[in-house]
Formats: C-alpha cells, sequence, structure tokens
C-alpha cells in the first residue's frame, strides 16, 4: 500500500513564535558587537587608526555588516507584512478612488509595498487595466522605489528618528504633489497606444488565509530576493563611503555641497538620475558626505535623485510612456526634489 508522504517543515516553520524570538534576541546581540568588532579588526592591522587609510577601513569594516544586517532584518520583517499588500490588492485599494485622496493613500502604500523600479512596466500596466487614474499611479510608483521601508530603516538606524521622518514627510510629499499635478495635466494621451487601448479589467484579489508560518515563508523569499540583488551596491556605496569618509578633506566637500554653495543642489540632482542604485547603496554615501560637512537638504535631493529619477527607471518606462509624458514626470518631480533641497539648505 502507497502511502503519501508531506515534506517536513523547517523548524523555523514549525515553531514561529519561538523562532521570532530567538532570532530577534540574536540579531540584537551581535549588532551590539559591530563597533569594538571593527575597531579590533583595524587594531589588528599594520595601520594607523588616525590615518585616512585606518578611518577609510573602520568605516568599511563598521558599516557594511551594519548596513547588511539593518537591511536583512527589516526586509524579512516586512516580507512577513508585504505578504498582505499583493499587486493585486494594491490595485483594488486603488481603483475607483478620487484624485487627492488617492493620490495620498497611493504614496502611503508606496511605502508598505515591496516593488522597485524593476517592477515599474508591469504594475504600471496592471494599474491602468484596473482604472487607476494616471496621476494617482505615478504617486505609487514615485513612492514606492523612494520612500520604501528599507530607506526609512536605515536612515533611522543611522541618523535617527529626526532624519528618518524628515524624509518620510518629504518623500511622501514629493510622491503626492508630483501625482497630483501630473493627473491635473490630462496627458493620458502620452501613454503608448498599445497600453491605452488595452481592455480594462476588474480589479479583484482573492482574500486567502495566511498563517504566521506563511509569512515567515514570505519574509525569508523576501531576503534572498531583495538582499540577494542589491548587496553588491550595498558594497560599492559603503566602499565610496569610505574613501570620502577617509580622504576627502571637510572644507574641500562643504565648498561643493555646502550651503553656501546655491548650485550645489541642481549639481546634486543632476549626479544622482545617471546613478543606478537604490536606498541602500547610496545611504553610506549620504552619511559619508553628511560626516564631511554637506548640507542636509544638498545630500536629501541628491539622495531623492538617485533613487526616484534613475535613468535604468525612465529607459524601463518608456516602454509604456511617451517622451513627452517621460519629460513631464521628471520635470514635475525634479522639481519638487530642487524645492526640499533648497528650503531645507535655507532653513536648517
Amino acid at each position: 500500500m502507497n502511502t503519501v508522504t508531506t515534506p517536513q517543515k523547517s523548524w523555523p516553520l514549525r515553531q514561529p513564535v519561538i523562532f521570532l524570538i530567538l532570532a530577534a534576541l540574536g540579531w540584537l546581540g551581535l549588532y551590539q558587537t559591530l563597533l569594538p568588532g571593527s575597531e579590533a579588526l583595524v587594531a589588528a592591522l599594520p595601520v594607523d587608526r588616525a590615518s585616512h587609510l585606518g578611518g577609510a577601513l573602520q568605516f568599511f569594516f563598521y558599516d557594511t555588516p551594519k548596513v547588511l544586517m539593518l537591511l536583512t532584518g527589516v526586509v524579512f520583517v516586512m516580507g512577513m507584512v508585504n505578504s498582505y499588500f499583493t499587486p493585486e490588492r494594491t490595485r483594488a485599494l486603488l481603483a475607483g478612488r478620487s484624485e487627492g485622496v488617492a493620490n495620498v493613500m497611493a504614496a502611503s502604500l508606496g511605502i508598505v509595498t515591496p516593488f522597485c523600479s524593476c517592477s515599474a512596466v508591469p504594475l504600471f500596466i496592471g494599474f491602468v487595466q484596473a482604472g487607476v487614474p494616471l496621476g494617482v499611479t505615478f504617486s505609487f510608483l514615485i513612492s514606492a522605489p523612494m520612500v520604501n521601508e528599507v530607506a526609512l530603516t536605515l536612515l533611522f538606524g543611522l541618523f535617527g528618528w529626526k532624519v528618518a521622518l524628515l524624509y518620510l514627510g518629504l518623500g511622501l510629499a514629493v510622491a503626492i504633489v508630483a501625482g497630483w499635478i501630473i493627473g491635473r495635466l490630462k496627458m493620458e494621451a502620452y501613454l503608448e497606444d498599445w497600453v491605452r487601448d488595452m481592455p480594462k479589467t476588474s480589479a479583484q484579489f482573492e482574500d486567502a488565509q495566511t498563517t504566521l508560518a506563511d509569512r515567515i515563508q514570505a519574509g525569508f523569499s523576501a531576503v534572498r530576493e531583495i538582499v540577494g540583488k542589491v548587496w553588491p551596491y550595498i558594497l560599492g556605496g559603503i566602499t565610496l563611503g569610505a574613501l570620502i569618509h577617509g580622504y576627502v578633506p571637510e572644507a574641500f566637500m562643504a565648498s561643493f555641497m555646502g550651503k553656501e554653495a546655491w548650485w550645489s543642489v541642481p549639481l546634486a540632482v543632476l549626479m544622482g538620475v545617471p546613478m543606478y542604485t537604490n536606498a541602500a547603496g547610496v545611504i553610506p554615501i549620504v552619511q559619508a558626505l553628511l560626516a564631511k560637512g554637506a548640507a542636509l537638504g544638498t545630500v536629501l535631493a541628491f539622495m531623492m535623485s538617485v533613487i526616484a529619477l534613475s535613468l535604468p527607471e525612465m529607459i524601463i518606462l518608456r516602454k509604456v510612456l511617451k517622451l513627452r509624458l517621460i519629460a513631464t514626470f521628471v520635470a514635475v518631480v525634479a522639481g519638487g526634489i530642487l524645492l526640499v533641497g533648497f528650503v531645507f539648505n535655507a532653513v536648517l
């Protein structure tokens, strides 16, 4: 007689509550060892800790595991949370909403949904088919990569809650206002013809019952998917940040990106657009720039332009948008980012 055996679940899925408690305690304990560990590593090397090289190495040895640990922890937790926010559910929440309120809702959903610029085209098509207004769709597409849980958690871990909340408020404001302006311009005619002519579909979703073990599995999948993709950008960003931290004179950085240089904000935006990285990769660079005397408004403008106006995303969106709509999108978002940079350089 043949018997069908079901695969044995791994221990974290069999004891999900105990696993989460032990994982949190282990993560916190390891996190406390990072600073003394980085100092011990530099002390073991034949370099002077007070030298440029010593400072750069300590920055690299400390920030690399710190950023990777913060990223892994928040991606795992948000992977559990994001098991609720499927693309179908997100479309259903936004479809049929009026502009204004819908822009706010779309930008807010962007914080907790696991979508990045690489998802831009399929998400855009799905939103258009579900009847989500164009401006509301843009509010979501701006917010999702720029004001996401990874950016906010890393900012909180590296700079504290004030900077994280400041970035949250600024990012949401840019996403909401930019989406609303694009919606008011009525630019549906500048969608590619094949997108505009697609048949409309109903925005529905099935509310599946999900257990805690299922959500833990979703967390593991998110870590493999996201951390597995972005770790090279993190290492690149930390390496560049370490070089800035160790070798760039403070006086030079202050003159280049300080408050007194009025052109520093537009220059920061122009520098950010061609770069291809994400929040996890750019935040170590931001940390080094601020430590060297760069102005907060200028650095925030640089970070926002890297994440929200990356050239690769524009190339991806070209598949569904005509050039005039892409140019309008870039101009409106860049205008909001410039305003953020100038205002905060003036008041802080």
